[in-house]
This record gives structure tokens, C-alpha cells and sequence, in this order.
């Protein structure tokens, strides 16, 4: 078995579209305009739940290229925003806290009378 050979040539790439080329992925150029780090990000997670040492150099670069693809349909059936790839994204939907302290959370008890 290879060690990620395929992953380190990718770690090289710098723009969205040789990722896609380096992997013979087609792209429409508008969809990858909007969301290209959001779908590399998608990529990724979807590769951390893949053992690719256990596989051929080969079927390395299929799963890589399947991901890639599969990462590049979900931005094109939605937005970014929907998808909430990056933290900040997520957060702006999670509930937020309250900053309301009710004034009895935080007064002294009465006094009792001596």
C-alpha cells in the first residue's frame, strides 16, 4: 500500500481549480466562484473519515476524486450558508445566550430580623 501519496500531491495545490483538475473533476466556474473554500473544507471532512493508507495509490485518488465531487454537488444543490461548513457559519444559527441576569439571581438574601 502507498503511503498518501495522492494527498501530498494535493497538499501542494493552491487554487480550487487544480484541485479539480489534479482530480478530473468538471466545475462550473460561478458555483466554484462562490463556494470554492467552503467545498475544499467539505472535501476534507469527508476524507478524514476515510483510511486511505489501507488503499492503493489508485483507489486513493478515486475516493479523492469521489469526495471532491460529492463535496462540489452539495454546493451546487445549496449555498454555502446552508451547508454552515465553517464555524462561523454554524454559530450564527446555534441559540444564543441570553446576557438577561434576573436581579434576585444576584441580590443578597433579606436580612433576618434579630
Amino acid at each position: 500500500m502507498t503511503a498518501n501519496r495522492v494527498l501530498d500531491e494535493l497538499k501542494q495545490l493552491s487554487a480550487a481549480e487544480e484541485f479539480f483538475a489534479a482530480l478530473n473533476v468538471a466545475f462550473d466556474p460561478e458555483v466554484l466562484a462562490v463556494a470554492r473554500l467552503h467545498i475544499l473544507r467539505r472535501m476534507g471532512d469527508y476524507l478524514r473519515s476515510e483510511a486511505l493508507d489501507s488503499h492503493s495509490e489508485t483507489e486513493q485518488r478515486a475516493l479523492c476524486r469521489a469526495h471532491l465531487q460529492r463535496a462540489y454537488d452539495d454546493f451546487v444543490a445549496s449555498s454555502p450558508l446552508e451547508q454552515r461548513v465553517f464555524k462561523v457559519l454554524k454559530q450564527a444559527v446555534a441559540p444564543r445566550q441570553s446576557g438577561f441576569v434576573a436581579l434576585a439571581d444576584v441580590a443578597l438574601p433579606p436580612a433576618t430580623p434579630r
